[in-house]
């Protein structure tokens, strides 16, 4: 949440401009939405190639042996996908609702 309000923050004066150049809220919001759901996708799919990476060296390291259930690969994706969604809804939404005269002499 943090990294997408940074963004917001960042990118007011392209906000600003995109919308008054006519994109509606919901293109705003949809822009966010999908750069937020590809950051979690990206982060879900690299923290599961990790954790098997990391089970396979325990298992060869110390002799330990894991088992990987794919249910729980799969929860674990999930999740990270709805907490992505969940937490880019506020920011989404911020710079959906920025009001584009402001936007524009933000600096």
């Amino acid at each position: 949440m943090n990294i997408l309000l940074v963004s917001v923050t960042e990118r007011t004066r392209e906000i600003g401009v995109r919308m008054a150049v006519g994109a509606k809220r919901r293109h705003i919001l949809m822009q966010f939405l999908i750069e937020a759901m590809t950051l979690s996708l990206v982060g879900g799919l690299l923290g599961i190639v990790l954790g098997i990476f990391g089970a396979r060296a325990t298992t060869i390291v110390a002799g330990w042996p894991t088992i990987i259930a794919p249910h729980s690969i799969l929860v674990a994706f999930v999740f990270s996908v709805v907490i992505g969604l969940f937490f880019g809804l506020y920011p989404a939404n911020k710079a959906a609702h920025l009001n584009p005269i402001e936007a524009l002499r933000y600096e």
